[in-house]
Formats: C-alpha cells, structure tokens, sequence
C-alpha cells in the first residue's frame, strides 16, 4: 500500500481522485464549538453535492478556495 504525498488534496467525495479545488467548512452545533471547523475538499464536480448534503443538516459554514482553508 502507498501514501499519498502530504502536499496532495483530493476530494474528500467517495471514490473522487481529483485534486480539491474548494473547501467545504462546516461543523455540528451539538458537538463543536461555534468557532470549530471541520473540512470536506471539493473538486469543482462535487462542490455543490457535499455542501447540499451539510447544508441540509444544518452543518455547512462556508466553502473557500482550498488555499485559504485553515483562515478564519
């Protein structure tokens, strides 16, 4: 089995290899704190997907470019 080098993203889709391109912040009010913020990447095919199914579950934060993913 082989690692991924650190320095690639991938989408965090189910079965996704492309490179992310956006990240999907979110995080679940019964268990994080309101600043807390989890990632889900996002190649630009399944941007909207992943944050539909956040959104729907009242999760979804934000979605930014990935170089700006651990900006508050």
């Amino acid at each position: 089995m082989t690692e991924e080098p650190i320095d690639e993203l991938r989408c965090s889709s189910k079965g996704c290899r492309a490179d992310a391109v956006w990240a999907v912040r979110w995080n679940n009010p019964k268990i994080h704190t309101p600043d807390r913020r989890k990632i889900w990447l996002a190649c630009d095919e399944h941007r909207a997907s992943l944050s539909a199914f956040l959104d729907r579950r009242g999760f979804l934060r934000d979605v930014v470019p990935v170089g700006e993913r651990d900006l508050p």
